[in-house]
């Protein structure tokens, strides 16, 4: 059918004008039919863990003694190696003895001589109490005689007391370890003239097995745990077992037990010494050594963990997660977190047991908006807590 020129273009108008409303008709049913946006999410379920705090600490010898001289003298020969462990009661050094030698004889027969003296004064006392039972002599002359014998035994004790002094300056010439150890270098050599109990030390001789571990922990941490555990939120541990990282980061093989916590608190640092003791067969732990430990507090019965990929900060800093209620709808819930444990936050409010954070897909949804939710295939995995106590 041939339409005349003049309608054509009205024609073609016409048909136009009915394909784009057509077009605007479907747009709002696509768009209604869009599906809501898939995301994974992890429910949260309570949970025990143990919980665990990371301090920084030293190493520190079990027992420590610094080795002096008792007598004064000439040394005349170092009797160990440098660097090597020595037993207690071994000898170390010797001090020239002569002049102690023959103070020692010297005391000896000064006790010889007061001895003979006594055994002297004590024969004329008895001899005295005879005659003075046959008033032969006066009460004064048996007096004087009875005090001339207990003078003379007084300096017998007196002699005695000074041959056992000169015996033991003589032993003080060899000089030996107080404890045994490893002993680090020798300050003196041969030939070199000490004195008695002079500033300067010989040398000096650690402990190292067991060794001590000295940890600097905040005390209002204390104070926090102290808390938890009256309030009943954490159970107390009947041992504290502690591990530590050595300053290359490998693990320290042997686990160490907490000793004691010291009473009082560094005014310039605010922390408390907490002192735990391992074993160290190898000598790995040196006096000195700068360590990470942690420290097994407690166990939290109930606790609530949600991995960390889950948890954002607001523009305030304050940790958020979303969420999706059971209109599979998401709401924006603020969270408290305490500390990490292990690639999880543990969460002290803001979320209860059974509800379900968006772990993946936070970034297609929005508050309000419907999702689809799918379950997280792997477990949330429990960690150790990981607090710095820097």
């Amino acid at each position: 059918m041939q339409f005349p020129y003049p309608l054509r273009p009205l024609l073609f108008t016409g048909v136009l004008g009915l394909l784009l409303t057509a077009c605007q008709d479907k747009e709002p049913v696509a768009a209604g039919e869009r599906p809501p946006a898939e995301v994974i999410v992890v429910t949260v379920a309570p949970q025990q863990v143990g919980l665990t705090t990371e301090l920084p600490g030293r190493a520190v010898a079990y027992r420590k003694a610094e080795v002096r001289p008792q007598v004064s003298g000439l040394l005349q020969k170092r009797m160990f190696e440098e660097g090597t462990t020595v037993e207690a009661g071994q000898q170390l050094y010797q001090i020239d003895a002569a002049r102690y030698e023959a103070a020692a004889q010297t005391a000896t027969a000064n006790l010889a001589k007061t001895k003979a003296n006594a055994t002297s004064a004590l024969a004329r006392e008895k001899r005295y109490q005879n005659l003075l039972g046959q008033k032969a002599i006066s009460q004064q002359d048996y007096d004087d005689a009875l005090a001339t014998s207990r003078q003379a035994a007084a300096d017998v004790a007196v002699s005695e007391a000074a041959l056992a002094t000169a015996q033991i300056d003589l032993e003080y010439t060899r000089v030996v370890a107080p404890i045994s150890g490893r002993i680090g270098k020798s300050n003196v050599t041969e030939g070199a003239l000490v004195s008695a109990q002079q500033a300067g030390v010989l040398a000096t001789i650690h402990q190292l097995d067991p060794i001590y571990v000295d940890l600097a922990q905040p005390a209002a941490r204390i104070l926090d745990l102290r808390r938890q555990i009256m309030s009943g939120e954490l159970a107390a541990r009947d041992s504290a077992p502690v591990r530590v990282t050595l300053e290359d980061g490998t693990v320290y093989p042997h686990e160490g037990e907490l000793q004691f916590t010291e009473m009082n608190v560094n005014e310039s640092t605010g922390t408390v010494v907490v002192r735990a003791l391992f074993p160290n067969p190898d000598q790995i732990l040196l006096p000195g050594m700068f360590v990470r430990a942690q420290i097994q507090e407690g166990v939290r019965d109930q606790a609530l963990l949600v991995p960390q990929r889950g948890v954002t900060r607001d523009r305030d800093g304050n940790a958020t997660a979303m969420v999706v209620n059971r209109e599979n709808k998401v709401e924006l819930r603020t969270l408290v977190t305490t500390r990490a444990v292990g690639n999880q936050w543990l969460v002290e409010s803001g979320l209860a047991a059974g509800d379900r954070v968006i772990v993946e897909g936070v970034q297609k949804v929005a508050p309000g908006a419907t999702v689809s939710p799918t379950e997280a295939d792997a477990a949330p995995q429990v960690g150790q807590t990981s607090v710095s106590g820097d």
